[in-house]
Formats: C-alpha cells, structure tokens, sequence
C-alpha cells in the first residue's frame, strides 16, 4: 500500500467517534456525463468559462488581539490586465515564505519533491494592482490541510481570483508545515478545529473591514459581505463544516477530500449550498471516510453536489503532493484501496489540478457569482471516464 499520511489517519482516528449523519438514507441523484474538455498545454482541464483576470496576490501578517494569535494570510485577487506578463511569469512557491531558515527547509523540500508532483511556480504578480471592477468583490476564504500551509492549493485560489472572485487564506497558526516538521503541531480534535474556523472568521472580519491596515489601501473595502464562500483541503474541509454551523455570512462551502462532518461538526446545522470533491483512491483517509462523505452529501440541505473523481488521492488536487514523505498519496505510482493489492498509477496532477479548478470554480462563480450558467458547468462530467457526479436539488 501507498505510504498514508500517519498525521491524517490520526485525525480520523482521533474524530471517528463523533462522525455524524452516517445513516442517512441516500436521496434520488441525477448523474450527468459528458464529453471531456480540451486541456492546456501543462493537461489541465481546461474550464468552459475564459479566464478574465491576471491574478495578482499580496501577503500580511494580521494580529488577533482577542485570541493572541498572529497569521500570516495571504489574498488573490483579479489584477489590472497590466500586471497580465509578471503574472504569467509568477514567482517561485518558497517565496510565499519570509526569507530565512523556514523558506529554505520549503525550497529544499521542492527540489527534492517530483516535478510532476509539487508545483515550483505561481501564476499571479506579487503587489500587482487590483482590476478595476465595477462593485464589490465575492470572496472565498480557504482553510489548508493539517500541517500544510495557506498556499498548499494556490492553484485553486489563482483560478478563483481569474474569474472574478477574490481569495483569503491564513496559516493556522500551530498547525502548518512547520510545526509538522518540528513535531510541534497543536494537539487534534475539536478543541483545534474551534480555534481554526475562529481563524477563518477572523479573516473575514478583516477583509471586511474597510479601515483595516493590514490590507493596501487600494484592496480595503472592496469585498462583498453578502458574497462569501468558503473551501478546505482535508482537516480544512471539516474546518469548513465548523464554519459554515457558526456562521451565517457564508453562503456556500466546499470539502476537497474529507467529509465536513466530524469532529462534533453535524449537517444538521448546516443549512448552505454545499460541494464535494472526493478522491476515490484516497487511502489517507480510506474507503469508510471516503463513505462519510457520500453520506454527508446524502444528507445535506439542497442544493448539494458531489464529484468523485477516479484513480486520485489524498493530495492529487493540491500543489503539494509528495513535498513530504507523508504527502506522498495522490502522486506517481500507489496501490488501490477500492481494490485490495492492486498497483495503478494516480491521475497526472496537472489533470486533478485541472479537475479540482473547474468544479470549485463553477460552485462559487453559481453560489456568489449568481452565474446560473454554472449549474451545467457544475453537472458536466470532463473528463468523462474519470468524474462521476452527483447533485441533489
């Protein structure tokens, strides 16, 4: 079997008894197939909607007073279409770290990561200037993986912002790589998972705050209250549950490869749009937690939408698998979980990147966008022999 991520499985192990919804009957499902899309020159599925915007993104340290804890976090946004060259040419991904010791340990761990696996480069212009666009901007807040970091999917938050929707991601404080790497992390369960949906409020609080100092000044003021989504990869997907319980200024949310219901967290209170992306072959997690989220999904308030996506794992839609001996689900050659013993070589990561861009993308361009032309979008399986996708209305 693939080496599993033991940090992971430690999460579920710690959180299984307090899963919720589990026995949910399934509801009537309409599955929707369709001819894949053309994919770009890098195999990324290419989305029916153009990209608009060069993406631009600035990096800050907020201080929450109140809970004595500081984040670094960063924001995407669409860029003026000037900043289109320096944002096609990007940066190198360490750069999202302060120059020191903690960006040389990420650079070292890019270089000896496969290529094919972990991306070395950004397609958004640090310190570009904002597009000038008419109104204010929805925006996603995302919640990274346990022990990862706030730019572990930047390639989802790039496509956001291309199409108009702005992104906010801090560090969890005590739970990012570093942390992992020193053997430091905060303790799992409930207790972190409240100080890590309190972290994604917060951030929320200062992007909503038009005398916020932390933000330049041509971005404060300029995101939507009444437009707010928000997205989590792994621990993060639960993160996403917890949030979207407490809080009603989320109108949508979306797991990537766990389900939201864990840790206390019960869909019972969560009574926005939701989505799921889940990797068949995620033996991090493995088959029950795999079926915790079609039971999730079963047992959400409607409108809901489920997309299983065939020979992917853990980390396959991230840009960071195989960065670390544990991230290495969802990257070159594994064993299946779906079939005892069997050899077979994950979904090339430019293609579940691809994947994971399209579907979080048309979700959140439907759900703040109010771009009703998504729900096909949404409902189109590209490719054809590798997403099965399921909605309930």
């Amino acid at each position: 079997m693939a080496r599993a991520s033991r940090s992971i499985v430690a999460v579920l192990s710690l959180l299984w008894s307090v899963v919720t919804g589990c026995a949910s009957p399934a509801p009537a499902v309409q599955s929707r197939d369709a001819a894949p899309s053309p994919t770009d020159a890098a195999g990324d599925v290419k989305s029916s909607t153009p990209l608009t915007y060069p993406v631009g993104h600035v990096d800050f340290v907020a201080v929450d007073a109140a809970r004595q804890r500081t984040l670094r976090m960063t924001l995407w946004y669409p860029a003026d279409p000037s900043a289109a060259a320096a944002a096609q040419s990007g940066m190198a991904v360490e750069e999202f770290v302060p120059a020191g010791a903690d960006r040389d340990t990420y650079a070292a761990l890019l270089a000896k990561a496969p290529a094919a696996c972990s991306s070395r480069r950004t397609h958004s212009a640090p310190g570009a200037k904002p597009a000038a666009i008419q109104g204010k901007l929805p925006i996603a807040l995302f919640s990274h993986c346990l022990n990862c970091t706030r730019f572990s999917s930047f390639s989802i938050a790039e496509s956001l912002a291309s199409q108009g929707i702005a992104v906010l991601a801090p560090d969890h404080a005590g739970n990012t790589i570093f942390e992992g790497i020193a053997g430091t992390s905060a303790p799992l369960g409930a207790a972190f998972l409240a100080v890590r949906a309190a972290d994604i409020r917060f951030a929320l609080d200062l992007a909503l705050d038009p005398t916020t100092t932390a933000l330049p000044a041509d971005l404060r003021g300029r995101f939507d209250a009444q437009k707010v989504g928000v997205y989590g990869h792994s621990f993060g997907g639960v993160t996403v549950g917890r949030v979207l319980s407490d809080d009603p200024r989320f109108k949508a949310g979306l797991a990537i490869a766990v389900p939201m219901g864990l840790a206390g967290v019960s869909m019972a209170h969560i009574h926005t749009a939701v989505g799921f992306l889940l990797a068949q072959e995620d033996n991090s997690i493995g088959e029950g937690a795999n079926n915790v989220i079609r039971a999730n999904f079963a047992a959400a308030d409607l409108p809901a939408w489920l997309w299983e996506v065939k020979d992917t794992g853990h980390f396959s839609f991230s840009n960071i698998a195989s960065i670390r001996e544990n991230y290495e689900p969802g990257c070159g050659d594994g064993v299946r979980q779906t079939v005892d013993g069997e050899k077979f070589t994950y979904l090339d990561n430019a293609i579940a990147r691809g994947i994971a861009q399209r579907y979080v993308a048309a979700f959140f361009r439907l759900h703040l966008l109010g771009d009703a032309g998504q729900a096909a979008e949404m409902e189109s399986a590209q490719p054809a022999d590798k997403v099965l996708i399921q909605v309930r209305k």
